[in-house]
Formats: structure tokens, C-alpha cells, sequence
């Protein structure tokens, strides 16, 4: 009796200790230092940084901005290159940073009344977020998109690039009409406007026309709709209102130009003009263009190494042909780079949109008759004007004269003759003016097929010696998103670079 009654009380002691134990538990587990609820602010700051800092770096060369003798590095204008490279690299990125970012930050705002100006401008971002991605790739995951940490959907279904543009453009046409100048906004923590709501509108409103003018190929009748709405509730007409982040020269790699750093630590960062590690320069035909038309820009943006010191003087810039063969020429050092005290500071802005290409939209916008309240002429003219005003914030060694910038618009203007003909001059001028942002050219220039830049059927290459029309799903979304991507490549076409997507279909 004895031995059972100890054997009763160690099996009721363990079990007061287990209970002892369980009711510490979740203590004992839970991460003292981790908050249930998200930062706002500060995550929407880092989806900023994150947005724009995410692009395809290869486009450069594609838009024959520049080039390199060397075959991996020089990929862009070679067009040599496969799904273990660069091509999936926004999709990639923007999956894991910008959009799960800005689906988080959306779904916490939503709670509170109190921060519909937030939300406004969180809706305003996302979509700028999700159209830099279908506009690469075509059809992709958006409405199961970064939901993984709501609902475990790992595996979200591709939409139709045609139907997330009209939800895209709804979403904008929404959130521009939920600001309430009674309630907060965004302050520094928005490196963009501050959270100031006139500007952002602006924004809203120029990427609606951006977007609109997108679908002039896919649908005419449709992006004339959403070119008027968007000329209607505003645009950014004013250098104050152009978009930019502005970095630091110093500090977390985060807080530096990106387009900078990249340059700088790929090829460009000993600055003797000589000792390239990925074999980078300018282009020939970039650097002849500029040369040809007395551009203003070319000692702005230009340099060439003379006895060890970098001269931007326009007579001596030379852009090297992109067709050599994976060999360093041996001028090379004679050839032109981006220059250092401008392009290639680290504290540089990134300029997100402004009113030089707003002002080349409408230009064309009147050409097609959909707006007649300014001649194309003169809209072409002011967006050149800003193209020109705008190197200014890259500080001093930006700044071009009153005086030389009305030569070269006079110089320039807008000639008469057919639609074609100024067409071709307008989006001529925006691959120019548009410049270092190649990633927004490519766009523009897929849809327009201007500038008329001469493929280099470069031996080897992967297009058959054609510029690509987009980006590469990445390899893992066919390994572990098998089924949803299979069922894309059915619909839109094969995962090749010369693949149409809707926004091109001819």
C-alpha cells in the first residue's frame, strides 16, 4: 500500500510540474524584442529605397547607353545571357522586398480610419510597385501576390497583364480620390514628397498617364481614356514636382544611389579610365548622338581619362563600339565613361518620374489628338527644357546655362512634317532626356520602336541578333510554382526574351 501510494504521488508531482512547465510555455517562447504589429513608416520607407533601387542594371548597354568588350558583363548589348543571370533579377527582388512590403504595410493601414492619407499613398506605391514588374515580365502573380505571411499561399496564380492593368489603373483612379487634407499624412519617413498630398496626386496622375500611353498598342481606345483622365486630374508639370530619392555619399549601402553604386563597384570605382574590371564605357552610338547635336549634356555626364585625370571636354568623347569580341581594345583608355562628379556620385538622386517625360507623353498625346490645349511643339520643347534643367540636382558640375540650354532647344525643335517624323523626334529626345533611367526607355522604346537603335547581332547571341522584348521568369518559379507558371507560359507564351507580352502584341 505504501509503494502505491509514493508511486501516486510522484505521477501527481509530475504532472503539477508539467503544468508547471506548459503554463510558461509560450513565455518562455516568444521573442521578447519581436513587435506584433509593423512600423508603418518605416517599412514604407524601405519599400521606397527597395522600388526604385530595383532594376536591370543590363538595359544600359540594351538601350546603347554603354557597353563592354567583355561577353558576361557587356550582356545588355550583346544580348548573350540565360536564366541564371540578370533577367529575372526584379521579379526576383520585388517579390521579397517592395510588394511584400507594401502588402503588409496596406493591409495595417486599412485598420485605422485615421491614416487614409497613408493608405492613399501606400495604394498609390503599390501600383507603382506591381507595374514595373508586369511591365518587364507580362503576366504575373497579383492578386495571391505576397500574401505568404497571411495565409501561407506560396504558390499564387499568374494574372493576365491586361487585367491587372485595369485593376492597377482603378486602384489609382481610388486612392487619389480618398486623400483627406483633415487627417495625418506620411512625413519624413516619405523620401519622396514628404507626404505632402498636391504632389502626390501629381504623381498619381502621371503614372496614370505613363500607364496609359503603355497600352497604346494593346488597346488605343483604352489608353485614350486613361490619358485624358489622367491630363484632367493633373500632371507634374513643375520641376518642384518631379519624384526623386535622394541619397547619402556615405553611411549603409541603402542609403546610396544605387545606379551609382552599381557602376561605381562593377567597373569604374579606381577612376583612371584604364582599369575596368568589367570593361564598361560608354557607347558609340550614345556618345555620337550627343556629339552630333551639340548636346549640352555630353560634359555633364561624360568623361575621358587624359594622363591619369578625367577631361569632359566634348571634343575629345568617344563611345566604343559594342561588338567587340570579349578582347580590351587597346585605346581603350581613350574611350568615354560616366563621370564621376556627376553620374557616378553616391549622394545622386534617382529620379522616379518627372515632368520632362510627363511633358514628352503630352507631346505625343496632342500629336494623336488627344489633348489640344498645347501644341506638341511646344510640349516637346518643355520637356526638353526640364531634360535639361534636371542635371542640376546632380550639383554644380550638372548645372548647363540658361543660355545653352535655349540654344540646343532652338536647335532642336520640333520639326514639321509627318505624324511618324515627329514621333520618331519626340521619343528620340525622351531616350536622351530620360537617360540614366533605361529601364523606363526600354519600355518606351518597345512601344514606340524609337530611337531606331541598329540591333548588334553579336555572334552567339540569344535573340537571333534582335533587342528582346522582356524579361526571364526565374528558373525557381517553374521548380516551385510549377503549376501556376506553366499555366502562364500557356496563356501568354514561351519564357523567351522575344516573346510578345500584351502590352506589345502588334
Amino acid at each position: 500500500m505504501k509503494k502505491r501510494f509514493y508511486k501516486i504521488y510522484a505521477c501527481l508531482l509530475a504532472l503539477t510540474v508539467l503544468q508547471s512547465c506548459d503554463k510558461g510555455f509560450e513565455e518562455l517562447n516568444t521573442n521578447p524584442d519581436a513587435s506584433s504589429t509593423i512600423n508603418g513608416d518605416y517599412v514604407f520607407t524601405k519599400a521606397q529605397y527597395d522600388a526604385v533601387g530595383n532594376m536591370i542594371t543590363g538595359l544600359q548597354g540594351t538601350m546603347q547607353y554603354t557597353t563592354s568588350y567583355n561577353d558576361v558583363a557587356g550582356w545588355g548589348s550583346k544580348y548573350i545571357f540565360n536564366q541564371g543571370t540578370a533577367p529575372y533579377a526584379v521579379f526576383s527582388s520585388a517579390y521579397t522586398k517592395e510588394l511584400n512590403e507594401m502588402g503588409e504595410i496596406v493591409r495595417a493601414f486599412e485598420k485605422d480610419p485615421a491614416l487614409v492619407n497613408k493608405l492613399a499613398i501606400a495604394k498609390i506605391w503599390q501600383v507603382y510597385c506591381f507595374s514595373k514588374v508586369t511591365d518587364l515580365y507580362g503576366d504575373i502573380p497579383y492578386k495571391e501576390a505576397a500574401l505568404g505571411y497571411v495565409s501561407s499561399n506560396y504558390k499564387p496564380v499568374y494574372d493576365s497583364q491586361q487585367s491587372i492593368y485595369t485593376d492597377l489603373l482603378a486602384q489609382l483612379e481610388t486612392a487619389v480620390g480618398m486623400f483627406d487634407a483633415t487627417k495625418t499624412t506620411f512625413g519624413a519617413a516619405d523620401m519622396i514628397y514628404g507626404g505632402d498630398l498636391t504632389k502626390w496626386k501629381k504623381f498619381a496622375y502621371s503614372l496614370m498617364l505613363r500607364m496609359g500611353m503603355r497600352m497604346t498598342k494593346a488597346n488605343s481606345t483604352l489608353a485614350e481614356t486613361w490619358v485624358k483622365k489622367a491630363i484632367a486630374g493633373g500632371v507634374i508639370r513643375e520641376d518642384a514636382d518631379l519624384a526623386k530619392i535622394s541619397y547619402l555619399a556615405s553611411g549603409q549601402i541603402i542609403n546610396q544611389n544605387p545606379l551609382a553604386y552599381w557602376m561605381l563597384n562593377s567597373d569604374y570605382i579606381l577612376a583612371n579610365g584604364n582599369s575596368n574590371p568589367e570593361g564598361g564605357k560608354y557607347d558609340k552610338v550614345f556618345i555620337d548622338y550627343l556629339k552630333a547635336t551639340n548636346d549640352p549634356r555630353l560634359p555633364v555626364i561624360s568623361v575621358v581619362y587624359v594622363n591619369g585625370k578625367a577631361s569632359n571636354d566634348p571634343s575629345i568623347q568617344k563611345g566604343m563600339a559594342h561588338n567587340i569580341a570579349n578582347t580590351k581594345p587597346s585605346d581603350f583608355v581613350t574611350y568615354s565613361e560616366p563621370n564621376q562628379n556627376t553620374l557616378l556620385k553616391l549622394s545622386a538622386p534617382m529620379l522616379v518620374l518627372t515632368n520632362a517625360e510627363v511633358n514628352f507623353y503630352l507631346a505625343e498625346a496632342a500629336l494623336r489628338g488627344w489633348y489640344t490645349t498645347e501644341t506638341a511643339a511646344n510640349l516637346y520643347a518643355s520637356g526638353t527644357r526640364a531634360a535639361l534643367r534636371q542635371w542640376s540636382l546632380y550639383g554644380s558640375d550638372g548645372v548647363i546655362s540658361d543660355a545653352n540650354i535655349e540654344a540646343y532647344v532652338t536647335a532642336q525643335a520640333l520639326k514639321t512634317g509627318t505624324v511618324a517624323a515627329q514621333m520618331e523626334q519626340i521619343h528620340t529626345q525622351f531616350w536622351v532626356s530620360v537617360f540614366p533611367n533605361s529601364q523606363e526607355v526600354f519600355l518606351n522604346w518597345r512601344r514606340t520602336g524609337y530611337p531606331a537603335l541598329v540591333p548588334n547581332n553579336y555572334a552567339g547571341n540569344n535573340t537571333g541578333g534582335q533587342i528582346f522584348r522582356r524579361m526571364l521568369y526565374p528558373a525557381t518559379e517553374e521548380n516551385l510554382n510549377a503549376d501556376n507558371y506553366y499555366k502562364a507560359v500557356a496563356t501568354q507564351g514561351a519564357n523567351e526574351f522575344m516573346t510578345r507580352i500584351w502590352l506589345d502584341k502588334q
